[in-house]
């Protein structure tokens, strides 16, 4: 039994997984929406939450946590920037998930993930 076992493992091995979701992260928070299986999506989210709410703290320790998770230095100046004042007041629920038909190849489940206005 899964009991309190949180986060997917995605059929990857660790490595490959990790690497693959900061790419996933950096690239959402660089185009504010991204198209991907569910599955992926909602990993992707919950890290995009945490580097968010970094953002909104503003402090050097929390820019070098969130250079540490993501891998292009201008999506962090963006984090910084522009989406930690843009969610300055919000308190959380900074993404957005949209189911979508299944993906035609394999019948996987889809959604569009989005970062909120």
């Amino acid at each position: 039994m899964r009991h309190h076992i949180s986060g997917r493992k995605l059929s990857r091995p660790t490595g490959h997984r990790m690497l693959m979701l900061r790419g996933m992260v950096t690239d959402l928070l660089r185009h504010e929406t991204m198209r991907t299986t569910e599955a992926k999506a909602r990993e992707v989210k919950r890290m995009t939450e945490k580097a968010i709410t970094l953002s909104k703290k503003g402090t050097l320790h929390s820019r070098r946590q969130a250079l540490a998770l993501l891998t292009d230095e201008s999506v962090v100046r963006k984090l910084f920037d522009e989406l930690g004042p843009r969610y300055e007041s919000r308190p959380g629920g900074y993404t957005r998930m949209v189911k979508l038909n299944p993906r035609k190849g394999d019948a996987a489940a889809m959604a569009i993930l989005e970062l909120m206005p």
